[in-house]
């Protein structure tokens, strides 16, 4: 990996990046807090110990921003809210080379909007990864209209390197994949409320039926139900009773233990 890639972030699409790109070089990860850094070395090592060739030595953890200054390559990967990423976006553009190419993984939000809070519109690309990140394939990368071709190039041969395939997608609210895939999942939730069936019941039909990896409601618990709400309502998907009342109690899926299915048996 030619670029010297540096992430702001600590979460799950964080870390997951960080272990796949370990696998080629060395990387940079600033954490919020103490507290995060710490669950992000966990994290990273357990991914490292799943992919060949990855290296959690390889990632260095902290919270000190000042770190990112040498990175050629900087992503943001913190929660889907837009003020947080427009803040920290154009704390990061203070920091990084002026020839330093920054990144962010929103998954829904304007990247023109992120591109003009950063003021680096010229070298700033939305690199939407998908999680699992060390299994999933694919990132879509969308720009403003002022990325330079020099952007382009080098987050599409940086995808590359990590062995991803990366398209061009255009700049609108969910991309493509989320743009298609929420509705249908959200449609899956009112169903379920419809007809009175099982979770798993639903997810059975669709997984055999439709060949589908996963169900549409254990997707939902995978992602998230705080994260799709979030998606829904930037890409004005209508977003059923059930999973706002499941979101409101706390219950956001595998993470909180419990959403549509309880994890905790």
């Amino acid at each position: 990996m030619s670029e010297r890639l540096g992430i702001a972030g600590s979460g799950a699409i964080a870390t997951g990046l960080a272990a796949t790109a370990s696998v080629l070089g060395d990387v940079v990860l600033v954490a919020r807090s103490d507290a995060s850094a710490d669950r992000a070395r966990a994290t990273i090592e357990k991914l490292c110990g799943r992919v060949e060739g990855a290296d959690a030595s390889r990632v260095t953890v902290t919270t000190d921003s000042a770190l990112l200054a040498d990175r050629t390559f900087v992503v943001e990967a913190i929660a889907e809210e837009l003020d947080a990423k427009k803040e920290l976006l154009a704390k990061l553009a203070g920091i990084i080379a002026p020839d330093a190419v920054l990144g962010s993984t929103t998954s829904s939000l304007s990247v023109a909007t992120l591109a003009q809070a950063a003021g680096v519109a010229d070298r700033f690309v939305g690199l939407h990864v998908f999680n699992p990140v060390t299994m999933m394939k694919l990132v879509e990368l969308a720009y403003a209209d002022a990325a330079t071709s020099e952007t382009r190039g080098r987050a599409f041969a940086l995808c590359e390197a990590l062995g991803k395939t990366p398209v061009d997608v255009p700049d609108t609210p969910g991309f493509v994949v989320n743009r298609l895939l929420f509705p249908y999942l959200f449609s899956a939730a009112a169903f379920l409320e419809e007809s009175g069936m099982e979770p798993k019941d639903v997810d059975t039909c669709m997984k055999l039926g439709a060949g589908h990896p996963m169900g549409p409601l254990a997707l939902l618990d995978f992602v998230g139900l705080d994260v799709s709400i979030a998606i829904g309502e930037t890409i004005g998907a209508d977003i059923p009773a059930n999973v706002r009342a499941l979101a409101a109690e706390g219950h956001l899926g595998k993470k909180s233990g419990k959403g549509f299915y309880d994890y905790a048996r």
